[in-house]
């Protein structure tokens, strides 16, 4: 099947009013770990084509319960109009040049989310090691929009590449991630991505990895979660 052959997410999707079959892995991480409460306020970077915004705003529960959808992403995204009510907004921007302060600023908050999902991907080369690496600086920044200057080695021991990328623009900054909250990040499987579950250590009370089932059999996705910023 090619990658882009419709097969049972996809007709899923299209049935269920999703706007893409993404919608599924939200719904798995969702079932599994329960991240996103009545009345939350989430953050969604990489949000097109509005899948996750979708998933997120179901579990907001109903509008009396309060909450909050902030999508992010390069593209201007329309606000799908299933599955989402008022409390789902979104903004044109880059997400590795935006801080904290902007974030909030979108969103009207005080203080911060108590999600935050990314599921920002780079434009696919084809070359392994590079599309890993990129998707690796993605990750990082989400981390470090999340976290902000908290983000650091425990033991001091970090790969090059890594390592520059932690220094750049966080000492000083607050994260955007209210303390309990959780985060996910999609990351490409290799070597590089191995590094975040130490990057995160003590920070969080637990983390975990999850290939949800709509991955496609050809993807290298998989997702980084880690609940209850201490």
């Amino acid at each position: 099947m090619s990658a882009g052959a419709p097969d049972f997410f996809c007709r899923e999707a299209q049935r269920l009013r999703y706007a893409a079959r993404s919608a599924f892995k939200l719904l798995q991480i969702q079932k599994q770990h329960q991240l996103i409460k009545p009345g939350a306020s989430v953050l969604d970077l990489g949000c097109a084509p509005g899948a996750w915004m979708q998933v997120a705003c179901q579990n907001l529960g109903p509008l009396e319960k309060g909450g909050l959808v902030l999508g992010v992403d390069v593209k201007k995204v329309k606000v799908p109009a299933e599955h989402c009510d008022e409390r789902v907004k979104t903004v044109c921007a880059d997400v590795l040049r935006l801080d904290s302060r902007g974030l909030l600023g979108h969103a009207q908050l005080e203080k911060g989310f108590s999600v935050i999902l990314s599921d920002l991907c780079p434009p696919v080369s084809g070359i392994g090691s590079k599309d890993a690496a990129l998707s690796n600086e993605l990750g990082l920044k989400a981390l470090r929009l999340a976290v902000g200057g908290r983000l650091k080695y425990q033991n001091g021991e970090s790969d090059d590449n890594n390592q520059s990328e932690v220094r750049h623009g966080c000492q000083g900054e607050h994260g955007v991630l209210l303390p309990g909250g959780s985060l996910v990040i999609k990351l490409l499987e290799g070597e590089e991505s191995q590094g975040f579950p130490k990057l995160c250590k003590g920070m969080f009370k637990s983390t975990a990895w999850l290939r949800p089932k709509a991955t496609r059999p050809t993807s290298r996705e998989i997702y980084f979660i880690a609940k209850g910023l201490r």
